[in-house]
């Protein structure tokens, strides 16, 4: 899961991107950048971080919030963004390949656990349940992060700025919100940009099964990729990521696959 952007920005450090090409050639010439000044790590408490990310004025659409994951971006609520700290490296980019991904034991279990939820997908988030739910998850299980303490403003802002792409998944047990998965449609796989769960159902694993719904779901429309956002090793928050094989991490600018 990633946190919203934080800090203040300047446009001084990049003007354009390098030629970003997808399978049929077409490049984006020239995109500007925006840097954010440097601000405490969320992740750790030694490091500054700082972020770049795309113009805000430039509307996220499919193709272009594509091209811009396949470099390693993000989208939090309104923007693209990817981490550009000055000494730290330690954010790297995953999916998985989902044609590959096999359930073992655990996932096994958990996806049985969770086969009396009911999912329905939809293009916008409105009902109050969806800010109930996410105000209780922030509440309990982000109290030291920079989104602690939820409020509505915050909420529309992450979660309810959506692209056209944008779809949230809805588990419900009978007419109970359970949890959401905020998830972007790419032309190459599904993006998992963040899930909220209600905390004391702690034994259904909610975050977990989000993932492997997200992973069924692209196998079903026959897309080739999860991406999962961040990882990084060490942070006990982000070590769920890495227990899903095979995986695959952009390192140098390649995507390795990991077994």
């Amino acid at each position: 899961m990633d946190l919203p952007l934080a800090g203040s920005c300047n446009q001084t450090s990049w003007s354009s991107l390098p030629r970003v090409m997808n399978s049929d050639s077409k490049i984006i010439n020239t995109i500007r950048l925006f840097r954010a000044a440097p601000h405490p790590c969320s992740y750790k408490d030694s490091e500054q971080a700082s972020t770049v990310f795309v113009d805000p004025e430039i509307a996220i659409d499919k193709g272009l919030n594509s091209k811009l994951s396949e470099l390693g971006y993000r989208r939090s609520g309104p923007h693209l963004y990817r981490p550009d700290c000055d000494h730290c490296t330690a954010c790297i980019s995953c999916r998985i390949p989902v044609a590959d991904f096999r359930l073992k034991r655990r996932y096994q279990k958990i996806w049985n656990a969770n086969r009396d939820l009911r999912v329905i997908e939809t293009a916008n988030l409105d009902t109050p349940a969806g800010y109930a739910l996410y105000k209780q998850y922030i509440n309990t299980r982000h109290r030291d992060g920079d989104m602690y303490p939820a409020s509505p403003e915050q909420y529309t802002a992450f979660i309810q700025s959506a692209t056209t792409d944008t779809r949230f998944l809805q588990f419900y047990q009978e007419q109970q919100l359970l949890a959401v998965a905020v998830v972007d449609m790419l032309d190459q796989g599904l993006s998992a940009v963040y899930t909220f769960f209600d905390p004391t159902a702690s034994k259904r694993s909610l975050g977990n099964f989000a993932i492997l719904w997200q992973v069924h779901l692209a196998r079903e429309r026959q897309l080739p990729y999860l991406y999962l956002g961040y990882w990084i090793k060490g942070c006990a928050k982000m070590q769920y990521k890495s227990s899903f094989r095979p995986i695959e991490m952009l390192l140098d600018g390649k995507w390795v696959r990991l077994l």
